[in-house]
Order: structure tokens, then sequence, then C-alpha cells
């Protein structure tokens, strides 16, 4: 059943051959290709040297995917990828895709610490170390062969990811002094998009027996909800048919921002506010809190009561998407611990909750209660709790009073000695 490939045009290549990719970008492109005339297909680039391209070459590049949530399970095998190519074994293999006129897209997903320069990779290199070091190399093949330049959509988890990319990649013409012809190409015949990507993909199930009727090793797990935000000058939608396959993809030129801190403030944001609170209560997962239902009530009225009011998206959209993260916590196939999550807890309330306290004071002229309840249950679970933190941190709040604790700036980048009153009447003060 894996054995079976469609000869599609060579639209796409893409650094990474993991999990995530293969669940949200293959599979973005194999509904393309059911749903519409688009037609393409992937060249997967290993860019360590240590990947998954023999298996996956093994069964001629198909796998299956399965989505799986509160919503049900969905299979299907994905037949996107035309081939493997591995730089460490054949480089001028990996140099050749620049030489393929229809390849206009470059997706990557290399891990945070991806895009980054470094100058120890020379242009001799081959291949050199660093993902962008083997990304200039492919665009100064792909200059001097007198073809246009890529649409670039990198999925790192980095802000500005584009942006990102683009700079360390003419750190590395400079570094190896290749001419300004090559730097102006670049800049003028190459879309670096910044991306926000949203799905979580679980893998291979380790844990599980599930018989699929054939033999599978690459077999890859996901959650049913996805979302691709794709900032770019260009009118892409009618280059990638997304809207037409039914896929959440927005293409937008300027509000990316605002679609990262939609995420930030209600599925991250949701996730901190509650978390050092049900850990207090016994609860060990998320989906316990969900399915509780004194729990699930309080995370949904800080979602839509007190976080939602002050984002700037408007409301119909930022209530679709809460719901969808309330169902995505409620998935009876990832066992998201909370100890997990609770790492760094103070730090993650400064980014991910405080915004959408103090803005709501702002805007209303009051404090919102359940905000104010989630940031004394972080204090009382640092000094009563497990706290997984920096020991300084740690030890600060283990030893110092709730006034000093809010009074520190810096922990929290501001005073928030105004709230004193309010969450010391949360804390409990017993040891």
């Amino acid at each position: 059943m894996l054995t079976k490939k469609t000869i599609r045009t060579e639209r796409f290549i893409q650094f990474g051959e993991g999990g995530f990719l293969r669940g949200f970008a293959d599979w973005m492109i194999k509904k393309m290709n059911d749903r519409t005339d688009f037609e393409g297909s992937v060249v997967v680039v290993q860019p360590i040297k240590q990947g998954l391209c023999d298996l996956l070459t093994a069964q001629n590049c198909n796998y299956t995917h399965l989505i799986r949530g509160k919503e049900g399970v969905e299979c299907d095998v994905i037949d996107v990828i035309s081939r493997c190519v591995d730089p460490y074994r054949d480089f001028e293999a990996y140099l050749a895709l620049a030489d393929i006129p229809t390849v206009r897209y470059v997706i990557s997903n290399t891990t945070e610490a991806g895009i980054a320069f470094d100058p120890a990779d020379k242009i001799t290199d081959a291949p050199p170390r660093s993902f962008p070091a083997k990304l200039t190399r492919l665009l100064y093949r792909r200059y001097q062969k007198g073809l246009d330049g890529f649409v670039l959509l990198p999925c790192e988890l980095i802000d500005r990811n584009g942006d990102r990319l683009k700079e360390t990649v003419l750190q590395y013409a400079a570094l190896w002094g290749l001419e300004e012809a090559f730097t102006r190409w670049v800049c003028e015949k190459n879309e670096f998009c910044n991306t926000l990507v949203d799905r979580i993909n679980t893998g291979y199930p380790k844990d599980e027996q599930l018989d699929l009727g054939y033999e599978d090793r690459m077999l890859n797990t996901s959650e049913y909800f996805h979302l691709w935000v794709i900032e770019t000058a260009l009118d892409l939608g009618r280059e990638l048919p997304f809207a037409k396959a039914g896929l959440n993809v927005i293409i937008t030129k300027n509000e990316l921002e605002k679609y990262r801190t939609r995420k930030v403030r209600i599925l991250n944001g949701a996730h901190t506010s509650f978390v050092p609170f049900a850990l207090l209560s016994g609860f060990t997962t998320v989906k316990e809190c969900l399915d509780d239902e004194e729990m699930h009530a309080f995370i949904r009225r800080c979602v839509f009561e007190e976080i939602i009011p002050t984002l700037d998206l408007p409301r119909e959209e930022l209530c679709d998407y809460a719901e969808n993260v309330l169902t995505r916590f409620e998935n009876p196939y990832i066992k998201h611990y909370l100890t997990s999550i609770v790492l760094n807890s103070v730090s993650k309330f400064k980014v991910r909750v405080l915004p959408s306290l103090l803005e709501y004071r702002r805007r209303f002229g009051k404090t919102p209660q359940l905000l104010v309840f989630s940031l004394a249950k972080l204090i009382e679970f640092y000094q009563k709790g497990e706290p997984n933190d920096l020991p300084e941190v740690t030890d600060y709040l283990k030893t110092h009073t709730v006034a000093e604790i809010l009074s520190n700036t810096a922990l929290w980048d501001t005073d928030l000695s105004m709230l004193t009153e309010e969450v010391a009447a949360h804390v409990d003060p017993s040891k």
C-alpha cells in the first residue's frame, strides 16, 4: 500500500524530514493535491548527518498520517515526497536541486537553533554545517544558473523567522566574499516570509499497538487543529490553493504579530494561568483539568472574560480560536503533564499572562479577578509546591513576602505593587 507513487511536479524543497513537517506542510500539500489541480511534490533534504531519509526512501517516501482527537480519527497515506537528498552523501545532488526551474518554494523546520550563523562554515565545505549556510550555497547555485529565486517558508519557532533567515544568508554572503550582484539577487528575487505555525504533532506512537494492515516505520500522528500564518507581500493565495483545499492558512501582509499575540495570550496564556493552581489542587494532566467541571469553568472564564477582551482581532475570530484551544486541551490522545508546562513559570507568566492582566486594567479601569487569582496561585505554588525554575528565582519567591515579590521589577519588568492587596488575599499563608 505504501509503494504506489503518483509522479508530480517538484515544486518544493524541504529542509527537515521529522514528524512536524510531515504532519503539517506535507499533509497540507497532500490536501491541495487531492482537492485541487495543484499536483505538486516535495524534495526532502536531510539537514543533519543522522536523519530519517533512509527510512523514508525504503517506503518510496510514502507514510501514514493519523489525525486523532476529541473529533475522531482520520487516516491518510501521504504521497507527496518525490525523493530524499542527503547532502552529506551526495553534495552535488543537493546543489543540483537549485537547477530545477519548477521549484519555487523552500520550507524548513530545523529547530529553534537551526537559523544561526556559524563563522566556522566555509564556502568550500561540502556541506557546510548550518542550515543557513547550506541554503546560501543552494541560492548561490540558483543565482549562477540565472534562475529566479525562491519563496522561503521557514517554520522554525522563532520570532520573525523569515527576517532572521534572510539576515543570516546575507551574513554568509559577506563572510564568503560573494559578489554584490548575488546579494542584490537574494534581496530582490527571493521572498523570505515570516510565519507562525501551530499544530501538535505527536510523531510515531511508540507505546501503542496500531493495526494498519501493513508495516509503516514512518507512521506519524497529530491533532486535528492546524494553523499556518504567512506574512508576505506576494499574493500567495493565488499560487498555493490553501483556501480551496479547506486549509486553515492565513496569508497577511503585516498582521502576523496579531496572530502571534493571539496564540501566546490565549493558548499559552491559558496554560500558564491555570497550571500552578491545578498542581496545588492535585491535578496531573491538562485533560484532567478540562474534565473537571469547576476547573474547566475557571479556564473558560479566564480566556473568554479576561484575556479575549484585551486583544484586537475580531471577537468572533478570537472566540473561535479559543474554542479550538479548549477542544485541543481535551484531546484524549495527548497526555500533557502539568509538570512539563510549569517549567520557568515566572518568566512565562510575565510574557503570556501579565500583558493581558495589565491591558485589562488599562482598558476597563479595574483588575481582572481571575488573572489576579492566577498570579496569587503562582506565588503560592513557588512557596508551597515543587517549582522547576532557576534556583535564584525559586529561592526568592520562597523567602519573600507578596509585597516584596510584586515590587521586584527584575522579575516582572514593572512594579506590580498596586496588586499587592488583591493578590495577598488569595495566597494561602500556611506552609
